[in-house]
């Protein structure tokens, strides 16, 4: 009964990570396993569809061959006010021999339900942040090192761009390619990932943004080809606010203000989203840029008067990347 008292009555798995929140339940199913027959003393709920009575019912039945019962509701965060408040109640004196776990991407801190659960025990939220993009690649490599394989810097940034952020879809990956190339062997790189990984990963519209920046126009036309539900009338209104960006920072470097600081503060934007700016706006000539802006209207104007909008939207951005 040791880890039975160790245990809280309630749980919440909190946040956007998909493989911390999968992690997190098989740690503590595995846990409970050891107390009794799971098989018997386990209850899966979903939120969309679950009432609270039902989930509470299964809360307060007497577990089978077992210390404890497991209760578990996926999409926490979808459940109805109604059903939500039946939780609540419950929560108010849970049962002692059930462990409720609601496992939820984005339930808020201020809603009773997350509040019914944090009284329960300092350590009843479990927060499953999506770590910061930044953050990624140096945690690919880690996991990839799991799966008993290594990949340098270039070749974990590339699998992300293939597959996207979601870390269950980056493990799955990582998996295939261990199976294909030997343990201890050389840090896999850019040609094994494209060899094995196919891209699943849309790319994201200001990933294209910051490549017209750059006057990239070869990358450009490279994400554009990747980009199927990319609105062109979205993209040339982003390309619009950055040119106005880039102008910004020509006119505060031409007054001797070239520090990104000054430009963030003009802007009124964290200094982490214009780090690139400055380096950006110097591929560009002032008149060049000012060109560019006043071309978004006309391309605009064809896109709604009957022009194709996607082979106007690409005319524009050929043109103006040649000026």
């Amino acid at each position: 009964m040791t880890d039975t008292n160790a245990l809280l009555p309630a749980y919440l798995i909190n946040g956007e990570d998909e493989l911390k929140r999968e992690t997190v339940l098989k740690r503590l199913h595995a846990r409970i396993a050891k107390l009794g027959d799971i098989d018997f003393n386990h209850d899966v709920f979903h939120g969309e569809s679950a009432s609270g009575d039902d989930i509470v019912s299964a809360c307060n039945t007497v577990p089978f061959a077992s210390d404890v019962r497991l209760v578990v509701v996926h999409a926490a965060d979808a459940l109805k006010k109604s059903d939500a408040e039946a939780l609540v109640t419950y929560l108010s004196e849970p049962s002692p021999s059930t462990v409720l776990c609601l496992v939820a991407r984005k339930l808020a801190k201020n809603t009773r339900l997350y509040k019914a659960v944090a009284a329960v025990g300092k350590k009843a939220v479990i927060d499953c942040a999506p770590m910061k993009k930044y953050e990624l690649p140096k945690t690919v490599r880690a996991m990839a090192v799991t799966h008993g394989i290594t990949l340098d810097d270039a070749a974990a940034q590339h699998l992300i761009e293939l597959v996207g952020e979601n870390t269950v879809h980056l493990d799955a990956e990582l998996k295939k390619l261990a199976l294909s190339h030997t343990a201890g062997g050389r840090p896999l790189g850019v040609a094994e990932v494209d060899a094995m990984v196919s891209r699943t990963a849309e790319v994201k519209p200001w990933e294209f943004v910051d490549a017209f920046a750059a006057r990239d126009m070869r990358l450009c036309v490279d994400l554009l080809s990747k980009m199927d539900s990319a609105s062109p009338y979205a993209l040339v209104g982003m390309c619009a606010t950055r040119l106005r960006e880039l102008v910004t920072a020509h006119s505060l470097a031409a007054r001797g203000q070239s520090g990104t600081k000054a430009l963030a503060t003009q802007l009124k934007v964290p200094e982490w989203r214009v780090k690139n700016h400055m380096g950006w706006a110097r591929r560009w000539k002032p008149s060049e840029l000012r060109h560019a802006f006043s071309s978004v209207r006309e391309c605009e104007r064809m896109m709604k008067t009957g022009s194709d909008p996607d082979e106007t939207f690409l005319r524009w951005l050929l043109d103006t990347l040649r000026a």
